[in-house]
């Protein structure tokens, strides 16, 4: 594991954040092969560890949060583009994944391309005053495949999307903010302890609460009405018997802070 360790950082912060950090500064954190492999294999590690309740996507450069696909590795390596994907994360191990707790994106400098489609399989996204967003596919020939052409059109207005996809022009955070595309701008060196603070409220709550949560707004640009409604009302007899479920209304009652078991 290496290599894998020096081009993806994992480390955790307190009982239940885990920070996920891009490490290829001189490849502007192009992904390749390693990269994805080894966000794969944290992605995984995540979601089987009962502590972990929020991960955060960071990276170690200062000026590209990351650059999207590894051309070089792409045009010399026989697998192609498919080189860049896991089998069950799909590109950078991690666009197509099924994940049950909430990543957050902390972006400073540019994300473009698969830099910015890892933005947007993210849930929520805190960047600092230089962030920059854009799909420049168009500009080389190919396709923004890893959910950007869609997933762009599911945060922002079609019209807007449509610009973006088709120009390949990039956004900055503060209009990327007024159109609902991130969560909040901070100072460049502030946007990691923001996306901690914000990790921090957010696993003060009650895990499956929040798991369930997210997993119905998740669904709601893909299912009807009616589906959705089966869905909550599933979720909503699965949390009642859960030991959470009687130590929130306990801990409000004694006012005090609610222990989580996440059973």
């Amino acid at each position: 594991m290496p290599e894998r360790e020096e081009v993806v950082r994992y480390e955790r912060v307190g009982e239940h954040i885990a920070v996920v950090t891009l490490n290829r500064p001189q490849a502007r954190n192009a992904i390749n092969g390693d990269v994805a492999r080894a966000i794969d294999t944290i992605r995984m590690q995540i979601e089987a560890d009962p502590e972990i309740r929020v991960a955060i996507l960071a990276s170690s450069s200062a000026d590209v949060f990351s650059a999207g696909a590894d051309l070089r590795e792409v045009s010399s390596s026989r697998a192609g583009a498919s080189g860049l994907s896991t089998p069950n994360g799909g590109f950078a191990g991690f666009v197509k994944a099924e994940r049950k707790k909430p990543w957050i994106a902390a972006v400073r400098g540019k994300a473009l391309g698969g830099g910015f489609e890892l933005v947007l399989a993210c849930d929520m996204v805190v960047a600092g005053q230089s962030a920059s967003f854009g799909l420049p596919e168009v500009k080389i020939g190919v396709l923004a495949a890893a959910g950007g052409a869609f997933r762009v059109a599911q945060i922002l207005p079609r019209a807007i999307a449509n610009e973006l996809v088709s120009t390949g022009r990039s956004i900055d955070s503060a209009f990327a903010l007024a159109h609902g595309l991130i969560n909040r701008v901070v100072a460049d060196d502030a946007v990691l302890d923001e996306a901690i603070r914000l990790a921090s409220e957010i696993v003060k709550n009650a895990p499956i609460s929040v798991r369930a949560s997210l997993d119905i707004v998740r669904a709601a640009t893909q299912l009807g009405e009616g589906e959705l409604w089966k869905m909550t009302e599933a979720w909503a007899q699965r949390i009642i018997r859960t030991e959470d479920a009687k130590e929130g209304p306990r801990a409000f009652l004694e006012k005090r802070a609610p222990r989580w078991t996440g059973r």
